[in-house]
């Protein structure tokens, strides 16, 4: 197994205050947008009296609505089995304290307040340095790519809001990192608690099977292959899968065990493996194949095309030299002699990148053709690769990379005040 340089003080330094002035600038520009301007849609003001702080007020947008009330009140309306229990639970327990300190109102604002803060304690920027220094093999490019993760496509609900998507982040890149450190057991835990909170989760099984069987068999190391390794790979994504399993198993013994076929929801006689989860999603929310595809919903895929490009073009450039990665990289993580040689001129051809790109194209490919298109601004800053296809055009490309981050920064921006007022995107 390759080894990763060692992480730079000054780089880490560096990048925890950057992390800390983008956290603040976004805090800024939401509340003071929130406070000047007018809010489009005034649901905010039904729950939250004129007491509550700007601040507050702001963080209530969106999904945090429904987030919220399952944090209050437990899954109650069927649509509500959409959502993960776990920003509901966090907001439901760290609200309680701060309520127990008397240091936040109970209610809504608690709830609101201590997600918001539990969320921008865990930040991820510190693991993506780490894992982009293992797989990249340089710590300036790492700390390029880490920089540019601060320009989120999302900042309102990666830095600001109660949101899934830190914890998610989060837990993903920390499962990332203990793979390739082969960290089985806390691999699998972690991607375990990234799958509490959504439901893509399941595809970060891919990385335990990728790094336990699969790249040993391509770099032709198969006195690592036994029947013992295989067993705890299957163990170790059960356990990682765990959380999906629970969620949709509690649905079916709460809507389907009644012995009357008529009290039985629809959706448990669909299938051999019926999932309320899917079902939801296309009852209430209209996810299907293609469904998503019409005039209307042209704005929502222009605004998503630049994430999505910039996820598909490096995966297009690192598949077009997949028959040298194949051929040379991985015969040279087999050998100890040549782990550590770059594999061509870019950095970015590294073998131990493919599962990356691998989960990258099942996730654009699904968000692209059975999703709501806009949700990608929120999903695909999960991805490092997003970070370091960012990386690659400004060292590889300047001209595009000029481009990216030109949009980078107006988005981000944008964004921020379309949060504030609440307008879509969501």
């Amino acid at each position: 197994m390759k080894t990763a340089p060692v992480a730079s003080d000054h780089y880490s330094q560096s990048l925890l205050a950057q992390s800390l002035l983008s956290r603040l600038l976004i805090y800024l520009l939401i509340v003071s947008s929130a406070a000047l301007l007018t809010l489009f849609d005034t649901s905010p003001k039904l729950i939250m009296d004129d007491s509550a702080s700007v601040w507050t007020s702001s963080l209530l947008r969106w999904d945090v609505f429904h987030f919220a009330h399952i944090a209050r009140e437990g899954l109650v309306y069927e649509h509500e089995w959409a959502f993960f229990p776990g920003i509901a639970l966090v907001m439901r327990w760290s609200g309680s304290v701060l309520s127990l300190l008397g240091l936040s109102p109970p209610g809504w604002p608690a709830l609101l307040i201590g997600g918001a803060i539990v969320a921008a304690l865990l930040d991820s920027t510190r693991v993506l340095y780490q894992l982009s220094l293992y797989h990249l093999r340089s710590s300036s490019a790492a700390f390029l790519a880490t920089v540019l993760s601060f320009f989120s496509t999302s900042p309102s609900a990666l830095r600001f809001a109660p949101y899934s998507e830190p914890f998610f982040t989060y837990f993903s890149y920390r499962g990332m990192l203990a793979c390739v450190r082969s960290q089985w057991l806390f691999a699998s835990l972690y991607f375990a608690i990234a799958g509490v909170f959504r439901s893509n989760a399941v595809l970060l099984c891919g990385f335990i099977m990728w790094n336990m069987l699969v790249a040993p068999l391509l770099s032709g190391r198969k006195d690592l292959l036994s029947l013992n390794t295989t067993l705890r790979c299957v163990a170790y994504v059960i356990v990682s899968l765990s959380p999906f399993i629970h969620h949709n198993y509690r649905a079916y013994l709460l809507f389907c065990s009644s012995t009357r076929v008529h009290d039985r929801s629809r959706w448990c006689e669909r299938g051999m493996l019926p999932s309320i989860y899917t079902h939801v999603q296309r009852e209430y929310w209209n996810v299907g194949f293609l469904r998503y595809w019409t005039i209307s919903n042209i704005p929502n895929f222009l605004i998503s095309l630049p994430v999505l490009l910039n996820v598909w073009i490096f995966c297009i450039f690192y598949l077009s030299h997949l028959p040298r990665i194949l051929r040379d990289g991985f015969a040279r993580q087999g050998s100890k002699s040549g782990a550590h040689l770059p594999l061509g001129d870019s950095l970015f051809l590294d073998p131990s990148i493919l599962p990356h790109v691998l989960h990258g194209i099942s996730l654009t490919l699904i968000l692209t053709f059975n999703a709501h298109v806009q949700i990608a601004l929120r999903v695909l800053p999960s991805l490092p690769m997003t970070y370091w296809a960012a990386a690659r055009l400004l060292i590889e490309q300047p001209r595009w990379g000029k481009a990216w981050v030109a949009w980078s920064v107006v988005w981000c921006g944008l964004s921020c005040v379309l949060w504030a007022v609440f307008l879509p995107p969501a």
